[in-house]
């Protein structure tokens, strides 16, 4: 019997590595669905870094609504005005540079009858902002801090595109 935990001990301990590591730290998740086309696509498997909480603007995020996790980008901080006018983005009545496939005009105004998101609240989209079901709809609405479950800028699938994201 002694052998026989020798021999197992080390296996063990590495499963117990794995766990803590995938739990705490970081662990794949996988893309589901366009909304996040053509930076990230259907099928893609990224990297989740739990650790990360400093979230900023245009962080990919994933995110947990309803017992589904689901990545999106972060457009808008806490206390913040967001609205887009002829797809520019404004935070704060302020233009800015964005990237992302053009969108229909809303204000936080028009969605949430709110002039700025409030303390601990993240807008959050899809970059195909034609298709992505994000902030916009209040079936997923604002965000709380405590939705964002990490970051992520790592793409371990397909093997053609491993690397960072942006």
């Amino acid at each position: 019997m002694k052998k026989f935990i020798k021999e197992i001990y080390p296996y063990l301990i590495i499963i117990l590595i794995v766990v803590f590591f995938r739990t705490y730290i970081a662990t794949p998740v996988r893309v589901d669905g366009a909304s996040m086309k053509s930076t990230l696509l259907d099928g893609d498997i990224l990297v989740l870094n739990k650790l990360d909480k400093s979230f900023e603007r245009f962080d990919i995020v994933v995110v947990s609504v309803n017992n589904t996790k689901i990545v999106k980008r972060i457009i808008g901080l806490p206390n913040e005005k967001v609205e887009y006018n002829d797809n520019v983005l404004y935070i704060n009545d302020k233009p800015i540079t964005q990237f992302f496939f053009e969108t229909d005009d809303f204000s936080l105004k028009e969605l949430y009858n709110i002039e700025t998101l409030p303390d601990d609240y993240y807008f959050v989209m899809g970059d195909n902002r034609k298709v992505s079901s994000d902030s916009r709809d209040y079936r997923i609405g604002l965000i709380n801090k405590s939705q964002i479950l990490g970051t992520t800028s790592i793409r371990l699938y397909p093997f053609n595109k491993i690397g960072k994201v942006k």
